[in-house]
């Protein structure tokens, strides 16, 4: 499942300009038995099957450093957003548990886990889906994996918004034109309607993301548009 996302784009490129060692561990190596079990029923009856804590447990002790980050990726984890993806760019090293079946042993949880992540409130077959996702999302903001840095800075949710509408050539497409401030050449004007469009969309689309005030970095921007003008 890991090869084609992986293999590809930004993530492929932060590999080879060696930003990013990145390494794919199937927890079958560290079970011993003749079948290399990993999981069994669940205690008290129930349907599905659950992680074992032994070959999870041998795992992390043989992976994990001690600048590392254990993340378990479950349905119950803390909603994974832009915030908490900068936070995991900062980390020196992370170690990705991806859930599957039922989820893991208790144990696990309790005793390996540092953080708990969530992609939304749905449920996929398994945690390797939400690990690509933390790890495309994590990719992007390490220094010098994206063609321009300062394109981290203007995406949505990066300042709390969402992004503004963008437009490319030609200027006009089947009667419908780009707006004029876009080709007026004043940067400042730029600043401002992009400033205003993103606050817009984030009132129409995700008034929730608002529910806090406007965020710091979101009103310097608008008033720094104004100033300018």
């Amino acid at each position: 499942m890991f090869a084609g996302p992986f293999d590809e784009s930004i993530i492929a490129r932060a590999r080879q300009k060696g930003l990013l060692d990145l390494r794919i561990i199937n927890l079958r190596d560290f079970a011993h038995d003749r079948h290399k079990t990993v999981d069994d029923r669940p205690f008290g009856g129930g349907p599905g099957m659950v992680l074992k804590p032994e070959p999870l447990f041998e795992a992390v002790e043989a992976l994990a450093g001690p600048e590392t980050r254990v993340i378990l990726m479950t349905p119950a984890g803390r909603v994974f957003n832009q915030a908490v993806a900068r936070q995991l760019a900062d980390e020196k090293d992370l170690l990705l548990i991806c859930g599957s079946y039922e989820g893991v042993d208790e144990r696990v949880r309790e005793h390996l886990v540092d953080d708990e992540l969530s992609i939304g409130d749905y449920v996929l077959t398994n945690g390797a889906l939400p690990a690509m996702v933390v790890v495309d999302a994590v990719t992007r903001l390490l220094p010098g994996a994206l063609g321009d840095d300062e394109s981290v800075l203007n995406e949505s949710f990066s300042q709390g918004l969402l992004d503004y509408p963008h437009y490319t050539r030609p200027a006009e497409f089947r009667g419908m034109k780009v707006p004029e401030v876009l080709l007026s050449g004043n940067h400042a004007a730029i600043a401002q309607w992009r400033a205003e469009q993103s606050l817009r969309r984030t009132q129409e689309r995700r008034p929730d993301l608002l529910a806090g005030g406007m965020p710091d970095e979101a009103t310097k921007r608008a008033k720094k548009g104004n100033d300018d003008l």
